[in-house]
């Protein structure tokens, strides 16, 4: 018997045969990006994925990381829920949807300009009750998801809000007894720097509660938000402290030394 050698040997065409099979399973098994069927297909390079340019902090009101989880691949009270992170009270971190997919975590509200939060964020949800301290292995996986999310998808590192600061009608999370001053002294968010001063005279704080982000339909509750996130208390009246802070914060955004996006 004589042995077929070279290119066109039985055995080298039929690992071939095989290779082209694996590859149109593998081609036929990856998805394709959405084409519009009225139109014809003429492909460009130019294109990008979604680009997130905040980040949401949430806590999840619940008993424990596995119902968060069971939750947030489901459904709550009002329908399908999702977040991009969920990070436990022992610091464990569990991703649930990639960085560039829409989760679904803020609902209804607007941040300054931002008026799809869900599109333009990424949600982080802390085991928490909202009634508790959060635990201080939480806050050091926090800080170290917030360095490789910022470094990674260029965040400018102001722009980390809680729920509320967006819907304080709707929402009380991540509440007075989150840590935000820490994340402050690690470089995550925004803060009033050195000595507060009180305002000159004609100092709007409205505007300037508008301008670092909070929406202004219902003036109460974004006062509450503002309590919470700047100061840790409840209230919904603006105070002389309250006109320092605000003043700082607005100094701080006009001279360009914070980043601002625009949603």
């Amino acid at each position: 018997m004589i042995l077929m050698r070279g290119p066109f040997s039985p055995g080298r065409l039929l690992r071939r045969a095989t290779l082209l099979v694996l590859v149109a399973l593998l081609a036929a098994c990856a998805p394709l990006p959405p084409r519009n069927p009225l139109a014809t297909w003429v492909p460009s390079p130019n294109h990008d994925i979604r680009r997130p340019v905040l980040i949401v902090l949430h806590y999840t009101d619940q008993h424990s990381v596995q119902e968060s989880l069971d939750t947030l691949r489901t459904r709550n009270s009002g329908g399908p829920v999702s977040s991009h992170y969920l990070i436990g009270s022992d610091g464990h971190v569990y991703q649930l949807v990639s960085d560039q997919l829409r989760a679904w975590h803020a609902g209804p509200g607007h941040w300054g300009t931002i008026t799809d939060i869900n599109s333009a964020s990424i949600g982080i949800e802390l085991d928490n009750d909202g009634h508790s301290p959060f635990a201080q292995p939480q806050i050091d996986s926090l800080l170290r998801l917030l360095t490789d999310l910022t470094d990674r998808l260029h965040i400018p590192r102001t722009q980390i809000v809680g729920h509320q600061d967006f819907a304080p009608a709707r929402k009380p999370d991540p509440g007075p007894l989150f840590p935000w001053k820490q994340l402050a002294d690690a470089g995550f968010g925004l803060w009033p720097q050195g000595i507060l001063i009180d305002p000159p005279a004609g100092f709007d704080p409205w505007m300037a509660l508008g301008l670092v982000g909070y929406p202004l339909e219902d003036r109460p509750a974004a006062v509450h938000a503002f309590h919470n996130h700047f100061r840790g208390i409840d209230g919904d009246t603006l105070d002389a402290e309250d006109l320092r802070i605000l003043y700082n914060l607005a100094q701080q955004i006009e001279s360009g030394s914070t980043t601002r996006t625009a949603g």
